[in-house]
């Protein structure tokens, strides 16, 4: 897992896209089009929130990694977390670990951080995904409303030194 810089724009933006794409195609639609625009992407690219899961030095999948979110998150102690959003995976490489390693790498960051929890949302309405997250540990925390979006919020506790 590497941080990506601006040079990753375009890996990213496709990464994102395609995931979008087949989550559409399944009438699962999970980011606005807007959302997922160069403008938004390279800002918080150039803020070193982007990672990048690489496997033989292709961009196999990425995640956002960010010690605030008060958008999704604005009840809870900041300082405490991480928060992490945008994992996506090439479709190519679905069902290979790479969203475990991901959120594998995610815990340890954090760890290392010394942040207490890994926190993250998720639609509501995507019982697969939940299950994902909880499979891995995540416990569900609330459920939370922040228009356009009803979501339900996860946290792992970070053990250990």
């Amino acid at each position: 897992v590497e941080q990506a810089t601006l040079t990753d724009l375009k890996t990213i933006s496709e990464i994102l896209s395609e995931a979008a794409d087949w989550l559409r195609q399944r009438n699962m639609p999970m980011w606005r089009d807007n959302e997922l625009s160069p403008e938004i992407l390279s800002g918080d690219i150039a803020a070193g929130l982007f990672f990048i899961g690489k496997s033989n030095g292709v961009g196999a999948g990425i995640i956002k990694f960010q010690l605030e979110d008060k958008k999704f998150w604005p009840d809870t102690s900041q300082e405490e977390s991480a928060f992490v959003h945008r994992l996506a995976v090439r479709r190519q490489f679905a069902g290979a670990g790479v969203s475990t390693q991901l959120l594998k790498w995610a815990a340890h960051r954090a760890r290392n951080l010394n942040r207490r929890f890994l926190r993250l949302d998720c639609e509501a309405s995507r019982p697969r995904l939940r299950a994902f997250y909880e499979k891995f540990g995540f416990r569900h925390h609330s459920d939370f409303s922040s228009p356009p979006y009803f979501v339900s919020r996860y946290e792992y506790e970070i053990s250990g030194p």
